[in-house]
This record gives structure tokens, sequence and C-alpha cells, in this order.
């Protein structure tokens, strides 16, 4: 139950005057539905309105507040073009005022004959004169005449007067907090009380102190997080796994380790011969040999009278895992079995009989293996692979399959720079494979111009003619799913022309899992000699063959999903290329990024460029930030804070009575204040 001084700042934005079903769901759409989402709400800037008496061109560009009459509205005969509302200013110039939606809305409120007070940029299209979407008022209630006014991301039909109104009402209902930010680090950086900052980021959009305090608030409540977990796996204790090395002797390797790979395995079976269950995040890149490596950490399980259990994010993935896993151990004896949503009636029962009585070593499946009525005779530990594709709550999961927390290993191939591990996977000690296995060949990676679009289809052409497999990868259209579906789809239409429908396989995002699944089979079994996909074949089945990939709109993506891309080819003996397709017009960024493909193959260079190149916050974006979802921080406020707010949890609890000592009461709401729902479980649990 959190603490009732943030009941205020809990409640739903209808408890604010003038919020009513229209405005909510509006609201809705900004992911505002409670009093505190409109606070974390920040302006992105300022604007400086400017009363005049009439337009004039020296005026261009500017924010202006001009009293105007409204004596004529054409709309569109199809209704979808926009409604233009002409009005006369004290000069009698002709200002064009535009709306792309809701025209009866604009006729209303502009009526034919009545004065009233517009505010907007003035613009030139052609010999008009125009504003966009102008604020409206009555004479005497118009907006006034501002320095710096704040302006906010908006949506439609809620202008940025209102979202400002709305977010001054919001400040006045947020109460004073007891401070959690350690004195020292609070005098050092300037920072101020916490509704003092709140207030002062809604005010003056330009004070980067105020908004870096409510930033370094969200990530000390992640590391703060992180750490109480962390804390609280290390008080439990488990039945170590030190394993005896005689299942292992008999294992036929397909190939010598690697330093890098040794190294990692000892730091992971030290860690299974503790009491502490072990938590421990494994990276490497695309084929540097992880799950080699996760196959000896479950191997050490199965020698020391335990159960291992492998996720895989998808089921084609876990039937790949499995298949390799039954050709490496069957021989031996180790028994393996596989469970997804596929397996049903009596395979799934005789499973299920053979987890529970120790008949089955190691299971491989999707997120199925740790349903309620999946009980193992003894789990020991349990693998994750991809594990950016899961949370920390799925980690939690896995603590309450077994009487004592089984050891965890999670894996993943997505390049982290090392400043974001620590908010992503601060609870877990850090493993890295930092070499690549002898006989990879090196992938060729080009960059083309779209104008040269036709000569990359003649070539894939001869790539398929000569028996070769390919991936083509559509662009990112608005960040949005649908978009990129549709992207995909018509580039598969075009192939499927040229190539014929049944040599052209199709994958995007709102497919649904079994027909993904489907389709990447056929194209693994060699069916398909193309597959058009969006980004969800980032992680995807191994297909030796498969040796060109081809990103179309290549400057779109960011340098981490680039490299996993690009790691879909090159898991076979045979020379395989990656074609980067630009478009006309490239950014110093883009070029920055297309540059560095072609000249590394390095993930963790890559990861740390990335952050360093991208814009504020894209990294910790939906498609790579797990469960993060900072609403302030930015990639380099994380950078920057994340390892003072580290430190600053680690005081807390060392140094300053945890929890319990007055900065801990105050830390507690902090943690309810940005929800982060797995410390607050531990708080409850004690």
């Amino acid at each position: 139950m959190r603490p009732e001084i943030l009941n205020p700042l809990f409640a739903e934005v209808e408890v604010l005057k003038g919020v009513g079903p229209q405005v909510s769901k509006q609201l809705k759409k900004l992911g505002i539905t409670r009093v505190v989402d409109l606070l974390y709400h920040l302006p992105t800037g300022v604007i400086e309105r400017l009363k005049v008496p009439a337009a004039n061109a020296s005026l261009l560009g500017r924010t202006i507040i001009l009293e105007v009459t409204p004596f004529e509205t054409r709309e569109t005969r199809s209704g979808r073009g926009p409604t233009r509302v002409f009005a006369s200013d004290g000069d009698q110039n002709t200002i064009s005022l535009i709306f792309f939606n809701n025209p009866g809305w604009a006729k209303r409120s502009l009526p034919i004959g009545e004065r009233r007070i517009v505010s907007g940029k003035l613009e030139a299209y052609g010999e008009e004169w125009q504003v966009i979407h102008p604020d409206i008022a009555e004479p005497g209630q118009g907006p006034q005449p501002a320095v710096r006014e704040p302006v906010y991301p908006l949506t439609e039909g809620l202008t940025n007067r209102r979202l400002g109104e709305l977010t001054a009402a919001a400040v006045e209902r947020a109460p004073e907090l007891v401070e959690w930010i350690e004195p020292g680090l609070m005098s050092r950086e300037g920072w101020r009380q916490w509704r003092t900052s709140v207030a002062e980021a809604h005010r003056e959009p330009g004070s980067d102190t105020a908004r870096r305090r409510l930033a370094y608030d969200e990530i000390f409540a992640n590391q703060l997080a992180l750490s109480l977990l962390r804390q609280s796996s290390r008080r439990r204790r488990t039945v170590p796994l030190p394993g005896t090395g005689g299942i292992t002797a008999r294992l036929d390797l397909p190939y010598q380790l690697t330093d890098a790979q040794r190294r990692v395995v000892g730091e992971i079976h030290g860690d299974m011969a503790q009491s502490v269950p072990m938590l421990r995040l494994l990276q490497g890149d695309v084929g540097s040999g992880k799950t080699l490596v996760a196959l000896l950490a479950m191997l050490a399980a199965v020698e020391s009278g335990a159960q291992a259990a492998l996720l895989a994010p998808t089921e084609i993935l876990a039937r790949q895992h499995h298949a390799t896993l039954l050709k490496q151990l069957d021989s031996i004896g180790v028994r393996v079995a596989i469970l997804t949503g596929r397996e049903k009636g009596r395979p799934r029962d005789s499973v299920l009989m053979g987890l529970a009585d120790g008949s089955i070593d190691i299971l491989v499946g999707t997120h199925a293996i740790f349903q309620e009525k999946v009980a193992y005779r003894n789990l020991g530990l349990a693998v994750i692979d991809e594990q950016h594709r899961f949370g920390v709550s799925q980690r939690l999961l896995l603590s309450a399959k077994a009487e004592r927390p089984p050891h965890l290993l999670v894996m993943t191939a997505t390049p982290i720079p090392r400043t974001l591990t620590l908010t992503q996977y601060g609870e877990m000690d850090v493993s890295r494979i930092d070499e690549m296995p002898p006989g990879r060949s090196p992938i060729e990676t080009r960059v083309i111009s779209e104008e040269k679009l036709a000569d990359v289809i003649d070539g894939l052409g001869r790539h398929i003619a000569g028996g070769g497999q390919a991936y083509w990868v559509c662009p990112l259209v608005e960040e949005s799913e649908k978009s990129d579906a549709a992207a995909a789809e018509e580039r598969a239409r075009i192939l499927e022309l040229r190539f014929g429908t049944h040599r052209v396989g199709l994958v995007h995002g709102r497919m649904k899992g079994p027909d993904k699944d489907a389709v990447m089979a056929r194209f693994a079994a060699k069916e398909l000699a193309v597959l058009v996909a969006t980004t969800v074949i980032e992680v995807g089945v191994d297909v030796p063959n498969a040796t060109l990939m081809i990103v179309e709109g290549a400057e779109r993506f960011g340098l981490a999903q680039l490299h996993q891309l690009r790691g879909r080819v090159g898991r076979g003996s045979g020379k395989s290329t990656c074609l980067l397709v630009r478009g006309q017009t490239l950014t110093e960024v883009g070029r920055a990024r297309l540059a560095l493909m072609r000249e590394t193959s390095d993930g963790f260079r890559i990861a740390e460029e990335d952050l360093r190149l991208r814009g504020p916050g894209e990294i910790l974006g939906t498609k790579q930030s797990g469960e993060i979802g900072f609403r302030v921080a930015s990639a380099e406020d994380v950078a920057q804070l994340a390892p003072i707010a580290s430190s600053d949890a680690q005081l807390l609890l060392e140094r300053d009575g945890g929890l319990d000592g007055p900065r801990g009461q105050a830390a507690r709401t902090c943690l309810y204040l940005f929800e982060r729902d797995q410390a607050v479980g531990l708080i409850r649990s004690g």
C-alpha cells in the first residue's frame, strides 16, 4: 500500500477541473491517465508570443497574438483536406486559419463576422499568410503575451494552452515530499526540493537543473530497486551445483573453447558452486558461442543431480535449441525435452510427468515452461536466451518454480553500452564474451544508395539463381508497427512479381506468432529463397544458407539494430554480405552510423558509439528499453547519472540505515512514485 501522501498524484486526471470524457480520451493518447503523468509530461521547448495589431512580412516565423474577424470558411468536398477560415486583421490583411481536422469545431469557434483572438505561428504559403491550428479565444480572454511559454507534446484536439493549464493544475495538487537524495549530492548539483523542481521544469523549460534533478530521481529509483533485488537474492540460499565434469568430458565439442569462453565458463561455474543463487548476465556478440557456454552450465547442473531449463523468446528458436541439444546430448544419456504452446494432450502430459519425476534433465521452451502447472522435481538452473525480451518481473517468476531459488543465467546478443547495463541489469553480475570462435567468416558490409535499388534486385536475382537465400528488411516508418508491416507487404509484392510468390516469404509484427514461425520455418528449410521482414527477425532462427542481408532505409535504424540484423547472416561457411541501402538525404549522424557499420563488426564498440551518436532518449525508446520506461531521463542523463545513482543507492542501504532509516522512508516514497514494482514487493515482504 503506497504512502497516503502520494494519493493526490495517483488520482485519475478526471479529478482536475474541466477534464471530462473527451479531454480524458485525448490525454490518454499521450499516455496520461493520472495526475502524476501530467507532472512528468514536460515541455520540450518555449515560445515567445508577440501581441501585434496586424500581420506583416517581418513577423513570418514568429508566434503572434492577433485580433481577427472571420469572413469565409472553405472545406474540401471530400472532407479529407484542411478546413480554411479566412479572416481579416486590423489592417484588413487576409489571414488563412487552417485546421486539418474537426471542421465543425473550427466553424463554431470562428463564427463569421465576430471578432476573435487567435495565436500561432505566422507562415507564408505562396502569396497567402496562414496560421495552422491557432489557439482561439474571445476578446479579453485570449492568451497573454509571455516572454517564455512552455511548448508541450500534443495530440489531436488538445491545444498547448489547454495542456499548460492542466499541468499547472497538476502542479498545484503536488504535495511536498520528504527528500530522498543524499544532502551532499543535492548541494553539489544545486538541486532544489522535488515539488519546486517539478514546478520549475514546467514553468522554465530551459532550466536544465530542474529537469536533470527529475531525471536523477527516476534513475535513482531504478538503481535502488535493482540494489534491493540484488540484496534480496544475496540473502537467499540455494543448493550449490559444482558439477563433476563427468558428463561434460563425454561431450563432443564442435570446436575448442576460446579464451573468452573459458573465462566466462569459469565465472559461471564459480557462481553455481556457491549456496547464494547465481544471478549473472552473459553478453556476447552474435555468433560468439553463448549457447555452448549455456550448455556447459546446464551440464554442470545435471552432473550435480539437478534439472535445467532454457527459455527462448520464440517457438522457432526454442525448437532450434532443442534440435541442437538433442544431437549433442542424446548419445551421452542426457534427457532433453521441449515444451511450447504447440505441445498438447499426451505429449504435453508426458513432458510434465518427466519434469515432476526427474526423468527429464533439461527442458527447452517458451514462456510455457514457467506456467503454473509446470512443476519441476529439482530445478537447479534457469537460462534465459535473448534477455532483452524479458524483464525483471519474469526473472522474479523463476524463483517461484522451486523450493529454493534456481541459479539464473540470462543471455543477450544485443550489445548494451556499459552505462545502460547499470539501469537494465544492475542487480546482476556481468560476463562478456569478447572474442569470436575460429572459422567465422567476416561479413562484407556495403552501403548503396536507393537510386541503385534496381541493381540491388538484379544482384538478388543472381544470388538466388546460385542457390543462395537472402533476407530483405524493410525500413522503419514513423515508428509504427502498422506502417512497417505495410512497407514490408509492398516490398514482398514487388519481389513476388519478379521471383514468384512461391519463392518469397513475409513476416511482420502484426502476424500471429505461429504464422510467423511457419514462414520462418519454411525459410530455414530452404523452401523460400527470400524472406521479407520488419525488425521481427532481429532475433531469429539460424539459416546457414542465408548469406545475403539487404536492409532498406538503413539510415533510419539505430546502430545496435543494424548490427543485430547483420548478424542474421554469416552463420555458415559461405561468404556473407550485408547491403545497407540508404536514402538520398543523409544526416551527419546517419552518415556516421553507416560508416561505422562498414568499419567494424565489434558489437560492443558499436553499442558505445550508438549511445554517443543517437539523440536524447532514443536508445531508451520502446524498442530497446525492456522495462525501464524513463519519462524524463535521456540517454545522456543515464550515462552521466546512473553511476552516481548506483553509488547513492548503495550508500542508502549500507550507511544510512536502509529503507528503515529517515532517508530510507523517503526513498520508499520515491520507489512508489516511479512504480518500481519489484522493489515495492520486496518492501512488502519485509
